[in-house]
């Protein structure tokens, strides 16, 4: 069973042009990509400036990509982080999300995304606070499906270190407090899961009463650490079997547009072929397709420097081999390994405690 599969675009760092969006729209659409949530960590619009309004040309951009989404036939949805808003759900607050919420609505919204993650949590009414907050939202919104991603949205305990120890019972008391109309997004056992088991998604379904919406964190390569490296291995660890015990299957691409098409497409091959699935040659089909047969070779035979090694650990000599090796095609996918290796895509942890 395949399951709703979607793009989540909710990294940190540099984000897609619009053009680039909607080539990955485009480009994913047919292998079953559904909906696709633009999230971006530095819109802060929707994050830590959210009660500010959008401007015009920026909200004009949005719907240009939005009118994209729903002419391939995608389901188009944005993430709103409120920063910390259960804090003070005053009528200042309130008169502030409304506005927002009339702003995202003009798009035309099929999914809204209300976001609780990156920002602190401890507090033993969280989950009570959040609900109210959301059922207000619900009432509002004109978007066709709302869901949440919870403050602890993993089994992680960097989370408790990062954002203050999470509440007793919370994800409990959330998935009781919800309506069941409103989904929750889950990351798995860590922040960036190896793998999901039906065991571990039977045990979240029984914590939030509904089936979780994962929100997998690959190929994502946001990060002081992440962004040393492309992701561009097949998907693993993620079988077929977990298809009938999840709501749908997010996708946090990596900062590479066009690159992170080749994970995304081994994914939908995953679940396509069930126990037939052979990573290696879901890699090598995908790569020809996105990328042509000699490009996709290129990858496939330094895949152990650009996925493994890390980009300040290559050394001169072999920086330099791979970009004149890469330097010889003419493809999106190949400036986008370029740019890599020119630290295009570096991030600091300036970037993660201010977006």
């Amino acid at each position: 069973m395949t399951p709703e599969l979607g793009i989540i675009e909710g990294f940190f760092g540099r984000p897609y042009t619009w053009d680039e969006r909607a080539g990955m729209v485009r480009a994913l659409q047919p292998a079953g990509y559904g909906f696709y949530i633009y999230a971006p960590k530095i819109d802060g619009y929707l994050r830590r400036r959210w009660r500010e309004p959008y401007p015009e040309a920026e909200l004009a951009a949005l719907g240009g990509f939005a009118d994209a989404c729903r002419a391939a036939g995608v389901r188009f949805g944005v993430g709103l982080s409120p920063y910390e808003l259960f804090m003070d759900f005053d009528e200042a607050s309130k008169a502030a999300l409304a506005a927002k919420l009339e702003q995202l609505d003009s798009l035309g919204l099929a999914d809204l995304g209300v976001f609780f993650d990156d920002m602190k949590g401890d507090q033993a009414d969280l989950a009570e606070r959040q609900v109210e907050i959301a059922h207000w939202i619900a009432e509002r919104s004109r978007a066709g499906r709302l869901i949440v991603c919870p403050s602890y949205y993993t089994d992680d305990p960097i989370l408790d270190r990062v954002f203050g120890r999470r509440p007793d019972n919370y994800l409990e008391d959330l998935g009781r407090g919800l309506d069941p109309a409103i989904q929750l997004m889950w990351t798995g056992e860590e922040v960036c899961a190896k793998e999901f088991s039906p065991g571990h998604l039977a045990r979240v379904t029984e914590q939030f009463r509904r089936k979780p919406f994962l929100w997998d964190n690959y190929p994502v390569n946001d990060g002081p650490r992440m962004s040393q490296h492309l992701h561009l291995r097949a998907f693993t660890g993620r079988p077929a079997a977990i298809g009938p015990h999840i709501a749908a299957h997010g996708v946090n691409t990596a900062s590479q547009a066009v690159l992170s098409r080749i994970p995304a497409l081994t994914l939908a091959e995953s679940y396509a072929r069930g126990e037939d699935y052979e990573y290696l040659a879901a890699f090598r089909r995908a790569a020809v397709e996105v990328c042509g047969p000699e490009l996709a070779d290129a990858l496939e035979r330094t895949i152990l420097l650009l996925d493994d090694t890390g980009l300040d650990r290559l050394g001169d000599e072999r920086h330099g081999n791979l970009r004149k090796r890469f330097a010889a095609f003419d493809h999106p996918a190949a400036r986008e390994v370029l740019a890599w290796l020119d630290g295009h895509w570096r991030i600091g942890t300036e970037e993660l405690q201010t977006q």
